[in-house]
């Protein structure tokens, strides 16, 4: 498999402003920390051997963040008893180390949708790329060979090459008389796998970094993002729990909109700045996403939480949302450092353990983040 750096992917409450993050994700201690903590007695890890519970072999998108932490949640009584019987201790996991694991799943290719080199190979034809796009140098190409596509090896740098060469590349296929080419994201990762698996191309090494999204906002701003996407076209709004082929799918079928005229052309945007402003855009959505407290406050009740946690003489926290703000990434810390311990109160209480679906787990956090 190949290696994948996911460097300061960064996790916060929507309800915060992103730039005052409390911790950054790494994609590579996120793997250190899967093999350590012993994750892979149980589940294969990404590339290695199959087994009943292969991470890697998963083969649909509903595990996003919230509903891989409620995933979580709901077999951790399960996990926990096989874990015991193997002799294999609870993991204690930071927030960091659940944020590193994240960010290990998602470098991991974990949240997108399989791709097939076949349909790949035959959408590079039907969508019209081999038509100015050589394989390798020395071809009859318009544009530059697929050899030489440095965005092969860096999604977020394919989004940038995509966000600035819009305008030349809708000129160039105008003259040639070629309609702009609707892509799907599963058309996007059939591309991909099939370009990065040539022979010109296999050996390149796959890169993902993010930064800090310090700055952000003001890019969003400078480039003009702002004069359309605002309120409810907000970027972190439409972006939702979308990966990053989703995104530059998205971004390819809008961009004859985007530069149809010169009052919406999009500014030219450095990979550097690409990257700060997806960053920025994630820290604000990605392990967070958007819930509804009202709703939550019914899960929070029904699942009979308050038994404990609005009784101080249980021992149990409050929950309040003092500090750090509650995400998926705390939950999933939480559960790992408190989990066994609540097991065990709750069944001396005869409570059972709450099963959250992934749209409680979203509502749950929302409401948690407004306990004072």
């Amino acid at each position: 498999m190949r290696t994948v750096a996911f460097a300061s992917l960064l996790a916060l409450s929507p309800i915060v402003n992103a730039e005052n993050v409390p911790y950054a994700a790494d994609s590579k201690h996120g793997a250190v920390v899967f093999a350590e903590q012993q994750c892979v007695s149980c589940h294969a890890s990404f590339g290695g051997a199959n087994s009943p519970m292969d991470l890697s072999r998963r083969l649909d998108r509903s595990y996003t963040p919230a509903a891989l932490t409620s995933l979580m949640w709901n077999h951790a009584p399960v996990m926990w008893s096989v874990m015991a019987r193997q002799g294999i201790a609870v993991p204690k996991l930071s927030e960091s180390d659940a944020a590193d694991l994240f960010a290990y799943f998602y470098a991991s290719h974990f949240f997108e949708k399989p791709g097939e080199a076949e349909r790949g190979k035959a959408l590079f034809t039907a969508k019209h790329c081999a038509s100015c796009h050589a394989l390798s140098a020395g071809g009859s190409s318009v544009g530059p060979p697929v050899a030489e596509w440095k965005a092969l090896t860096d999604p977020t740098t394919l989004i940038a090459r995509m966000f600035d060469h819009a305008s030349q590349m809708s000129k160039a296929m105008e003259r040639r008389n070629i309609p702009w080419p609707e892509l799907t994201a599963q058309d996007m990762t059939d591309l991909l796998v099939y370009l990065q698996n040539l022979p010109q191309t296999r050996t390149q090494t796959l890169q993902f970094e993010m930064p800090a999204p310090q700055g952000g906002a003001a890019l969003l701003r400078e480039k003009g993002c702002e004069n359309c996407h605002t309120d409810q076209r907000a970027l972190e709004r439409l972006v939702g729990d979308s990966t990053l082929t989703d995104v530059a799918a998205a971004m390819w079928n809008h961009a004859p909109l985007m530069v149809k005229s010169p009052a919406t052309a999009p500014a030219q945007v450095s990979d550097a700045e690409m990257r700060t402003i997806l960053s920025y855009i994630w820290a604000r959505q990605f392990f967070s996403p958007n819930g509804d407290a009202a709703r939550g406050q019914k899960v929070f009740e029904s699942q009979k939480c308050g038994s404990c946690h609005n009784n101080q003489s249980s021992g149990a926290p409050a929950l309040t949302r003092a500090g750090t703000p509650f995400s998926t990434v705390r939950m999933v810390s939480i559960l790992w450092a408190h989990g066994p311990a609540m097991l065990a109160k709750m069944k001396d209480r005869n409570i059972s353990w709450p099963r959250l679906s992934p749209n409680d787990m979203s509502n749950l956090i929302a409401y948690l983040n407004t306990r004072q």
